[in-house]
């Protein structure tokens, strides 16, 4: 074969072989996506044991994800895919969790708790950054942990780590240890609750302004009645819906550090995906159920749908841990998170 044939026939080959390269990428890329919830899967299995259950899912499923991590390895031919879950799955599930948010009862009947709510978490915030600096502490981990003390746990985590440039790692480290600690004082609280001198309400609005999660607030609060879960979830609605001034604030900090320390090419991407979940927070508060009627079914499949996104997000992000930077990056903003923790719940004792 001639050179100019050879050439001619190296271009002919060419597309096929851009496609099957393509097609290889594209395959890799969903059994990377499929490989993350197949882990969210054993979650949930795992979470259905006795006693896992006050762990939940996501929690359940992180921690297969970082064992899986330290026996195989990160699973690097599926990382386009796992990038994808840990990233853009986990900005959809943040963007339909809006849709719990309703801003109504939040404004209308929960003012006062909104109030306390806010001093909530710059209590939480604040202390957590003093306690990473007196223990020494990994100051991302310490503000993730604060945040997610502060205001909804996992989710506030995920919907503030894009903000402060937080790495993958200490992203997993924070929702790990904030489902830990959410899990063991949501139990304590039910222990404690028959012995405590106040009623049923007041505990309700106790467990609603300093637990982590929203999970672990129905765990705390529904033994004490249907009065006091109601006023427990619109407490932890008020912190939910104080998220969005946070993120806000957030971003208006960190660019007025990188101004300061002319860091220019260090400039914070704005979190579009805040815009989504203040989209469905409006439209689940003031349209659907109103002008376009949608029942109760399909929002508690769009609410199963958000666990499993990000529940599989989590799993992205658990992969990428190593517990060598577990030991030396996760012991102190345990310890600080502990205190802070202990310190919150009493603080809000006193201010039900």
């Amino acid at each position: 074969m001639s050179a100019e044939n050879q050439k001619i026939h190296a271009i002919q080959q060419e597309p096929e072989h851009k496609g099957n390269t393509f097609s290889k990428q594209r395959l890799k890329w969903i059994a990377g996506v499929a490989f993350t919830f197949f882990i969210a899967l054993l979650g949930l299995l795992l979470a259905l044991i006795p006693g896992f259950a006050y762990v939940g899912q996501l929690a359940c499923a992180i921690i297969i994800a970082i064992i899986y991590r330290q026996i195989f390895g990160y699973p690097e031919a599926l990382r386009a895919g796992v990038t994808f879950s840990s990233k853009k799955l986990l900005r959809l599930a943040i963007i339909l969790y809006g849709l719990r948010l309703n801003i109504n009862i939040v404004l209308s009947d929960g003012l006062g708790l909104l109030l306390r709510d806010a001093f909530v978490i710059l209590f939480a915030i604040l202390m957590m950054i003093w306690l990473a600096k007196v223990f020494k502490a990994n100051t991302t981990i310490s503000l993730l942990l604060g945040v997610g003390t502060g205001v909804c746990g996992a989710a506030a985590i995920a919907a503030v780590a894009p903000i402060i440039k937080a790495k993958d790692e200490d992203t997993a480290i924070g929702v790990g240890i904030i489902a830990l600690m959410g899990t063991v004082f949501s139990i304590a609280y039910t222990i404690i609750r028959p012995v405590l001198p106040i009623s049923a309400v007041d505990y309700g609005t106790w467990s609603g302004i300093s637990l982590h999660e929203l999970a672990h607030v129905a765990l705390a609060a529904a033994p004490a009645g249907k009065d006091a879960l109601a006023i427990a979830l619109l407490a932890k609605l008020g912190r939910v819906f104080l998220l969005i001034p946070l993120c806000f604030i957030l971003i208006y900090i960190m660019k007025s550090k990188n101004k300061s320390s002319n860091h220019s090419s260090t400039q914070i991407a704005f979190p579009w995906f805040l815009i989504g979940f203040i989209l469905l927070s409006v439209l689940g508060t003031y349209v659907f159920g109103h002008s376009i009627p949608v029942s109760e079914g399909i929002l508690n499949i769009i609410y199963t749908l958000t666990t499993w996104l990000l529940t599989a997000a989590m799993v992205g992000l658990g992969l990428s841990v190593s517990f060598a930077d577990l030991r030396t990056k996760a012991m102190k903003p345990l310890i600080a998170m502990t205190v802070t923790s202990v310190v919150l719940s009493v603080f809000a004792y006193f201010i039900v």
